[in-house]
């Protein structure tokens, strides 16, 4: 393939769109949460990621494992746990089984406002959604997402 491959140049100009729908979509989120929360998409995601957790064995994630969640790198997602903490909304404390492990849970306040805010989440989703279906370029795009269901828990 060659840069002026047509089939390169639709590839290129899919995933172009794709991410104006992601950019679109995390921007009037992030709008949403920010003034009816004083929530970022991020913070929003790391809560309700974090909220999933269960007791027990196999229930709490690896630092790692909710930097994937959350799509950023362990640093940056330290620095949000820390800053959730500092705030009231997340708490540290040391595995009982292995005391060079620490997890993270979200603390009642945290619960709270993870439910306050997941109504605004969902419909400034389902607005960004349906303004960017009136896009012919994102159309196709918008009814895709639509079309997804979340997997299937093991």
């Amino acid at each position: 393939m060659t840069a002026t491959d047509p089939a390169l140049t639709a590839l290129a100009q899919g995933w172009c769109a794709l991410s104006l729908l992601h950019g679109r979509i995390e921007a009037h989120i992030e709008r949403a949460l920010q003034s009816g929360h004083d929530l970022s998409v991020r913070e929003y995601s790391l809560l309700d990621v974090l909220s999933r957790q269960h007791d027990g064995e196999g229930g709490h994630l690896q630092m790692k494992q909710v930097a994937d969640a959350v799509v950023l790198s362990q640093s940056a997602t330290t620095r949000l746990v820390t800053r959730l903490e500092d705030r009231g909304l997340l708490e540290r404390y040391l595995c009982p089984t292995d005391r060079r492990g620490i997890y993270t849970n979200v603390t009642e306040a945290g619960l709270k406002l993870l439910e306050e805010a997941r109504p605004t989440n969902d419909a400034a989703l389902r607005e960004a959604l349906d303004e960017a279906a009136q896009s012919p370029e994102l159309a196709p795009l918008v009814r895709v997402v639509e079309s997804l269901k979340a997997p299937a828990a093991a």
